[in-house]
């Protein structure tokens, strides 16, 4: 490999959220953390070339995205999804969860029903309620080694008031990718039922073969014309602080009526660095991006032969897409503690707990392994060890 991804790199005292934040999340520094989606590896260091050049030239006015911003957009499509996106499709926007509230607000009314898959994304609850707007769950089903939609409960309880849905695609924290043939069975829907498709994308780039990302959008025309998709190169190339991502949105109307709520927000300048990375990345980060899939797939094949062998009595729902690992623990003997403490009292392990993540979430934890393997390693022996110790 090209790169690196075993080097240990100390974060403290950077403002880390993941690491900085822990005392204030879980009531202790002495734990690994687990949780936050960003990745423990360096950022690819031709994107950091690429911000020093620019930071060279000691004026960081107002600026405008070049054609390279949108070209690079254009061509990573392109190459990687077989998918021809247009210029005038793409707009800008300040990260994937604010650009989800515009899309509420644009398509939305107080009182409206917005579905929700849950176990999914915490903030997308917050996004609804905050809003005003009421969540109507569609739960998906444990199938055990996996999740699947449950299209049948979704339709029969769809009402006139339904105007959205929010995908999570790949899904966090379950790490499907959807196939072909449930997009299409939950597209048909929507259509029918006029409800427009949100599709938040934005770990897409993450994704272990054979499973294959399909953007929704790109399916078909009736797809394209019912739906707005989100992403970004944040969660790709580890740049989520730049705040920096966009929504793809072929259908005219929609996209006028998304920026006209977008722009009474006066957020779309964005920065000058987070249009940089972008450009960088998605030109030149093809061969990063294979690497840094290979590394991730081998920590996921270490988590699922260890926990097999050590810790059997946990249920590993190996995501198809990700870096997060979906950790069904009902099992484990917690002496008593809630098993969010349990993991920061004995185990020193921070991970996201399964309740947060709505109905279905009860009895699981969500472990970010976008880290080097020493440091994995080191998780589960002390989750190990703990588990033993009961």
């Amino acid at each position: 490999m090209a790169y690196n991804f075993d080097e240990i790199i100390q974060r403290e005292k950077t403002n880390s959220i993941k690491y900085d934040h822990r005392n204030e999340y879980f009531g202790s520094d002495d734990l690994i953390p687990m949780w936050v989606a960003d990745m423990d590896f360096r950022t690819p260091d031709f994107i950091m070339e690429a911000i020093r050049e620019r930071a060279r030239h000691e004026i960081l006015g107002y600026a405008f995205r070049g054609e390279g911003f949108y070209e690079a957009i254009i061509g990573w499509y392109r190459r990687r999804y077989q998918w021809e996106v247009k210029k005038e499709w793409i707009i800008f926007t300040p990260g994937v969860v604010p650009a989800l509230n515009f899309a509420i607000r644009a398509f939305s009314l107080p009182g409206d029903e917005i579905i929700l898959q849950p176990p999914v994304y915490h903030p997308f609850f917050s996004l609804v309620r905050d809003n005003g707007r009421k969540i109507l769950y569609n739960q998906l089903l444990d199938d055990n080694d996996t999740y699947l939609m449950d299209i049948q409960d979704l339709s029969a309880k769809i009402s006139d008031r339904t105007k959205l849905i929010v995908l999570s695609h790949p899904h966090n924290p379950v790490g499907r990718v959807w196939s072909e043939q449930e997009l299409t069975l939950l597209g048909n829907l929507c259509f029918n039922r006029h409800i427009l498709v949100l599709s938040d994308e934005i770990h897409s780039d993450l994704v272990f073969k054979p499973a294959c990302h399909h953007s929704f959008a790109s399916l078909n025309e009736d797809f394209s014309r019912n739906s707005i998709t989100f992403a970004s190169p944040s969660k790709t190339f580890n740049i989520a602080g730049l705040s920096t991502s966009f929504a793809i949105i072929p259908d005219e109307k929609l996209r006028e009526n998304y920026v006209r709520e977008f722009e009474t927000s006066h957020l779309w300048l964005g920065n000058i660095f987070g249009s940089v990375a972008l450009e960088t990345g998605y030109n030149r980060g093809d061969t990063w991006l294979e690497e840094l899939l290979a590394y991730l797939g081998s920590n996921l094949d270490f988590l699922v032969d260890f926990i097999k062998e050590n810790i059997p009595i946990i249920r590993v729902v190996k995501p198809q897409g990700t870096y997060l690992v979906w950790l069904d623990m009902h099992k484990v003997d917690t002496g008593g503690l809630a098993l969010r403490e349990f993991l920061i009292r004995k185990a020193r392990i921070g991970c996201n707990d399964g309740s947060t993540f709505g109905p279905g979430g009860e009895g699981f934890q969500r472990m970010n392994i976008a880290c080097p393997r020493t440091v994995l390693k080191e998780a589960l022996n002390r989750l190990r060890d703990a588990i033993k110790k009961q």
